[in-house]
């Protein structure tokens, strides 16, 4: 839902007017301008009177370079100490999402603990740490991954250094957040299409997992490490892993729920990956072992962030038919599914599938009804996700000249035509 006039932050009302100030100035039209940008007339003029915020920086950089400006003056109220601001016009931290946390990963987090002769400042206890990988983890399902990485940077470098400096007796339980936070990490990336990052953040999430002495954690882990693979179209290495830990979990014989909820996660991984493989029955066959599983657990559960669950089963059946092209399939199951007590990622999610499913079906207005609401639940996933923009770019390309302007600007919100 677009803020009306006042709703609209001054700071961006005030950005906004300096852009338009500049643009005129140079004797530039809106189209020109918003041309250059890759962007519509419709984003440009929303950004100049305030309503739309740009809160990405390689953007503000792009917008002062066609200005001929530098970013300072265009935000000559937030410079830091570099000379580089660190908030958009309206405030929230400036980001690309999780570039900052990828650039994390790039590195090693605990370096100056490991090299560090000198004493470093107290971790905080292991609760607090708990709680804010709690943080992480609840971001990451209300898919805010700006807010994710920006809660990353600082927390994971803590939990390495905690690690490397607790008594012997806390460091297992340190582990265990370690690969917690790291499997966070990995479902954030993967949402975002940046699977190398994910692969990364899967890998130190069984290495964690393993040392803090939790097997189901380990297997938890390679469930992100799984879907990872599948964004890598390393579809042989997805499959090897999900096989070789449910054969491990069937074999260790365990009717508990959290061992259920695992093993039931990995199944519906093997589903994508079959469905991505085209191994149609193959495909339903583990959507039918992940409903039985879920028929024994009986109830709604959320054990190691996997959200397993009937109502979780029947999402991912809705994905499975779409990506083996059986829209009809998928309108059919997601017309039965009470989602209201999943993540907001996880509604938005189905949402997003059935908007897919009906223009598959070439059904316009349901498609564009379906995107619309799954924006407004998790904004970041729509207009991040590749699935959701290629569904945006097909449905503006068979309106052609009869596109609607709220589908119109939402391309333009999801960069979907670029």
């Amino acid at each position: 839902m677009k803020p009306t006039g006042k709703d609209v932050d001054s700071r961006d009302r005030v950005f906004g007017q300096r852009v338009q100030r500049l643009r005129k100035e140079l004797g530039r039209t809106q189209a020109e301008f918003a041309a250059a940008l890759g962007k519509g007339s419709s984003w440009l003029s929303q950004v100049e009177r305030g309503i739309q915020p740009v809160q990405r920086m390689d953007l503000l950089q792009q917008i002062a370079d066609e200005l001929g400006v530098s970013v300072q003056q265009l935000l000559p109220n937030a410079p830091t100490d570099s000379g580089i601001p660190t908030t958009g016009p309206g405030g929230p931290p400036l980001s690309n999402d999780l570039d900052e946390t990828r650039r994390l990963l790039s590195g090693h987090p605990a370096l100056q603990a490991i090299l560090s002769t000198t004493g470093q400042n107290r971790p905080r206890t292991t609760g607090a740490l708990r709680a804010d990988v709690g943080d992480l983890w609840d971001l990451t399902h209300a898919g805010q991954l700006a807010r994710v990485s920006v809660l990353a940077v600082e927390l994971v470098p803590e939990l390495e250094r905690a690690v490397r400096t607790a008594p012997a007796e806390e460091r297992s339980d340190l582990y265990l957040e370690i690969s917690r936070a790291y499997q966070a990490l990995s479902a954030a990336f993967v949402r975002q299409d940046e699977a190398d990052a994910a692969w990364v953040a899967a890998d130190r999430a069984i290495f964690a997992a393993e040392r803090s002495g939790n097997p189901l954690h380990v297997c938890a882990s390679i469930f992100r490490m799984v879907q990872a693979f599948v964004r890598l179209r390393s579809l042989g290495q997805a499959e090897h892993a999900a096989q070789t830990a449910i054969g491990a979990l069937r074999e260790q014989g365990g009717s508990d729920p959290q061992t259920l909820s695992v093993l039931g996660a990995l199944h519906l991984a093997l589903a994508l990956v079959r469905a991505r493989a085209g191994a149609r029955n193959a495909a339903k066959e583990e959507i039918a072992q992940a409903r039985s599983i879920a028929a024994q657990l009986d109830e709604d559960r959320n054990d190691f962030n996997l959200e397993f669950c009937g109502a979780n089963v029947e999402i991912q059946a809705v994905s499975t038919a779409v990506e083996l092209g059986d829209a009809g399939e998928a309108l059919d199951i997601g017309s039965t599914i009470d989602a209201q007590l999943l993540s907001p990622e996880r509604r938005a999610r189905l949402l997003m599938d059935l908007g897919r499913a009906h223009v598959q079906r070439r059904h316009g207005g349901e498609a564009l009804n379906c995107l619309l609401k799954a924006e407004e639940i998790a904004p970041e996933l729509i207009r991040t996700h590749h699935a959701a923009r290629s569904a945006i770019r097909e449905l503006v390309l068979v309106a052609g000249d009869h596109a609607t302007r709220d589908l119109l600007d939402l391309a333009d919100r999801a960069d979907a035509l670029a």
